[in-house]
């Protein structure tokens, strides 16, 4: 083999590994300055994101490298390796979790009992992560109000209370960018699993985001000013308010709540009984994994739960990053 065969596959393979480079926690959410009053709930986030930067990464890089020898070998040019690579990564971050599971399955039972251990753990640190964002986003919410607070009392000059909040803003957005990261790794996970599971139990997405989809969305207008809550959660931070009299788009959320969209695309949740008569007040729409089950059940249940647990995390994130644009305003 060439010199310049030699440095194609060199090329290549390190471009695979590149894939699976790991990033230190400095790296990713910076050194602490002793500064930030959510620092703890940073770091239990950024943790629970190295999970899923393992497995899937491993497989696509793989996956690259072979598809580099299958070029290169057809081509007989390391051009082709190139456009090999890219074809490689295409299909192991596609198929690369159900031929490993093919392979350690003797035969389709044993299929179903791996993916479904899989599920289980999958589910499990999903919800690690969705509480450690849940946290980490009302810390800086509450944060946020804490100075609000102070300044209307007059415990801190504007310019003061103006700079604690956009400190607060802008970890806030690192936050977000940390947390779109974390769901970017588990959307690759998850298109993974989506595969295997579309082998195991096909229609299981598409029956779970039909059912999502198909909640029912209603403009009405209300009737006294509600609160809008970061989370379907009594307990969750205000991030904001809507004006009595004021139209806005409604649809069932989980827990009694509503989502509630109103002007200028702000959006969070409020008691859905606050829109008595709307299909919000009528249903609990949206995706509620708690009724889907986490660690036990059949291969479908899981990965309905899983898939629900996904575009869950992914809503929240879209969520926090749209309050973000005004709940971090001394006004607010």
């Amino acid at each position: 083999m060439s010199s310049r065969s030699h440095r194609a596959i060199a090329a290549v393979t390190a471009a695979a590994l590149l894939a699976g480079c790991v990033t230190t926690r400095g790296q990713r959410i910076g050194a602490d300055d002793g500064m930030d009053a959510c620092r703890a709930q940073l770091v239990a986030l950024d943790s629970t994101g190295d999970f899923f930067a393992e497995d899937i990464l491993k497989g696509a890089a793989a996956g690259a490298l072979a598809g580099a020898l299958i070029g290169g070998l057809a081509t007989g040019r390391w051009q082709g390796a190139l456009i090999g690579a890219g074809a490689g990564l295409a299909a192991g971050a596609a198929t690369g979790y159900l031929v490993a599971l093919q392979q350690r399955s003797a035969d389709q039972a044993a299929l179903n009992a791996s993916l479904s251990s899989d599920l289980a753990r999958e589910n499990a640190q999903l919800d690690r992560t969705q509480v450690a964002f849940d946290q980490l986003m009302e810390c800086r919410f509450n944060r946020a109000q804490q100075i609000r607070e102070a300044y209307r009392a007059g415990r801190l000059p504007q310019g003061v209370a103006e700079a604690q909040m956009a400190d607060v803003r802008a970890r806030a957005q690192r936050d977000i960018a940390l947390a779109r990261t974390i769901s970017e790794r588990i959307g690759t996970r998850g298109a993974e699993f989506d595969t295997a599971i579309e082998t195991v139990a096909p229609g299981t997405k598409n029956s779970v985001l039909a059912g999502k989809s198909g909640a029912a969305t209603v403009n009405t207008r209300t009737a006294a000013v509600v609160p809008l809550r970061l989370r379907p959660d009594p307990g969750s931070p205000v991030i904001g308010s809507v004006p009595a009299q004021q139209t806005v788009q409604v649809r069932p959320a989980t827990g009694g709540f509503a989502q509630v969209q109103a002007a200028g695309g702000r959006v969070g949740y409020a008691e859905a009984a606050a829109f008595r008569g709307t299909p919000a007040a009528r249903a609990s729409g949206g995706i509620d994994p708690a009724t889907m089950g986490t660690s036990g059940g059949d291969v479908r249940t899981l990965a309905a739960s899983n898939i629900a647990r996904r575009e869950n995390f992914t809503d929240a994130v879209a969520t926090a990053e749209r309050a973000s644009s005004s709940g971090f305003e001394l006004a607010s």
